[in-house]
């Protein structure tokens, strides 16, 4: 019997297709194996580069609280230093001449109830006490808070007043325009301000008031200048705090009938206290902290009174004009400058503390 020829031999058949499979399938492997290699370089990379961000954040961190470790390092030693020198006090009864204990006088310590509570600051003249040296700060801190006080009411009002129109009546158009010229005022330099106020507000204030009222250096001019100078600030902080207020509660004032004044006092102002009262509280902690402004325009009087037209002496200003002037290393003079900055650190820290309170306090969340 004959086999017929044309029956397809599927032996040979079979290894043919099964060459065609694996000629068409190996690509496919080797097109996965690379993109899964490529994957895996790729995810190491990316674990890399987040590895370097913490560790550089985590470095940054750590500079910044060794920094400040260094300085409250410094300030702490120095000024026990200023509590451990001894001083001369002269004997009741003696003139005013060179301190010589045993002599005409006996060596004592400065304390610090004397320190925080004295009403006299004259640490540069001598002999200790008898209408001599004195080491009462109450002058520095009172002069530092009367022209922080000033600068806070020029700044609230202004900024606050400011913030409420570029936040509820200013267009887009006049925001774009308003908010970089406040940033311009925010990067004058304070040593500019200082003159400012020394040169320009000064003289007009005299002009205003008359020349017996009021002096070449006051605080008055030095608040009122350095109120300009941390308005932006305000400002600032405290539109982004208005902004953030819900819409649904401008539209449920407007819906009762509420004007957009009544709207911008009444729900928005209260509904944004905490950042308004955050950014307060840091742009006086700034005014506390300024140096030049006071150095130039209040004077270097350390003066015991809440009169904002004399001239009085602030805590930074006292810092520059020791460390300015010819006071020898190891003394009690040399001393003083780092007690000071200790205080003015502590008060700072105590205002930072208090806005940091407030915020939590009478901080509202909204969803």
């Amino acid at each position: 019997m004959a086999v017929d020829q044309s029956i397809p031999n599927f032996g040979s058949d079979a290894g043919a297709i099964e060459q065609s499979i694996d000629k068409q399938t190996r690509p496919t492997t080797m097109s996965l194996k690379k993109d899964e290699s490529q994957l895996a370089s790729h995810r190491a990379r990316r674990h890399f580069e987040q590895a370097a961000v913490t560790w550089v954040l985590r470095a940054a961190a750590v500079i910044s609280i060794l920094t400040t470790i260094g300085i409250v390092a410094v300030l702490v030693s120095q000024s026990i230093g200023f509590f451990q020198e001894e001083v001369c006090v002269l004997n009741e009864g003696e003139p005013i001449k060179p301190c010589e204990p045993g002599v005409n006088g006996t060596l004592t310590h400065v304390g610090v109830w004397d320190f925080l509570t004295g009403t006299k600051w004259a640490p540069l003249f001598k002999p200790y006490r008898e209408v001599g040296q004195s080491f009462g700060v109450i002058p520095l801190l009172t002069g530092t808070f009367l022209v922080a006080a000033v600068a806070g009411i020029v700044s609230l009002g202004l900024g606050i007043g400011a913030a409420i129109f570029l936040s509820e009546y200013a267009p887009e158009s006049v925001r774009r325009v308003i908010k970089p010229i406040l940033e311009v005022l925010a990067g004058i330099p304070t040593v500019v301000y200082g003159y400012f106020a020394l040169l320009t507000v000064g003289p007009a204030l005299r002009f205003l008031i008359g020349d017996d009222n009021l002096g070449t250096f006051s605080a008055l001019s030095a608040g009122l200048v350095m109120g300009i100078m941390i308005m932006p600030m305000v400002t600032t902080l405290s539109e982004d705090a208005m902004i953030s207020v819900p819409r649904s509660l401008r539209d449920a004032a407007y819906a009762l009938g509420a004007t957009r004044f009544e709207v911008a006092t009444k729900v928005v102002v209260p509904a944004a206290l905490s950042g308004i009262v955050s950014s307060f509280i840091l742009a006086v902690s700034r005014a506390v902290g300024e140096t030049m402004i006071v150095y130039l325009a209040a004077g270097g009087r350390p003066n015991l009174t809440f009169n904002p037209l004399e001239a009085v002496q602030a805590m930074t200003a006292f810092i520059v004009n020791v460390a300015l002037g010819d006071t020898p290393h190891g003394e009690i003079e040399y001393y003083t400058i780092f007690v000071v900055g200790l205080l003015l650190f502590l008060v700072t820290l105590v205002m930072n503390i208090l806005g940091r309170w407030v915020v939590q306090r009478f901080r509202q969340k909204y969803e």
